[in-house]
């Protein structure tokens, strides 16, 4: 007799703030234009790629940690990226950034999109 696998539970998605919509569109609308990228939707999300190496997520109705964040990746993290990451009060430390592949990015007002862009590129010249 087959024993039932035990599914782990999916994690809650919370819902974009209308905010984020708007801010995810226009950070969308600015890494499709950069060279060598590409995009595809996951989950309430898009992914982006350069290349076959995906380094960031953007919201489109749903968030991973919050309702106003986005993710990276950045991996391995370089000692003066790392020291950055651990200053930056928008960028969640509470994992360790050494190991995690993604790093999320909290978007509170439209000055932080420049920010956001700075983050985001370190990630894209890092996917090579």
């Amino acid at each position: 007799m087959k024993t039932a696998k035990r599914k782990r539970p999916r994690p809650k998605l919370p819902p974009i703030s209308e905010e984020m919509k708007q801010w995810s569109a226009m950070l969308r609308a600015e890494l499709s234009k950069w060279p060598s990228v590409t995009s595809r939707p996951m989950f309430g999300l898009t992914g982006f790629y350069r290349g076959p190496k995906i380094f960031a997520a953007l919201p489109v109705t749903r968030g991973l940690n919050s309702p106003n964040g986005l993710i990276f990746k950045i991996q391995p993290m370089p000692a003066h990226l790392l020291r950055r990451a651990r200053n930056e009060r928008r960028i969640n430390t509470e994992t360790k950034l050494r190991t995690a592949k993604w790093v999320s990015f909290e978007l509170n007002s439209p000055d932080d999109l420049r920010d956001a862009l700075w983050w985001l590129n370190q990630a894209y010249e890092r996917a090579k």
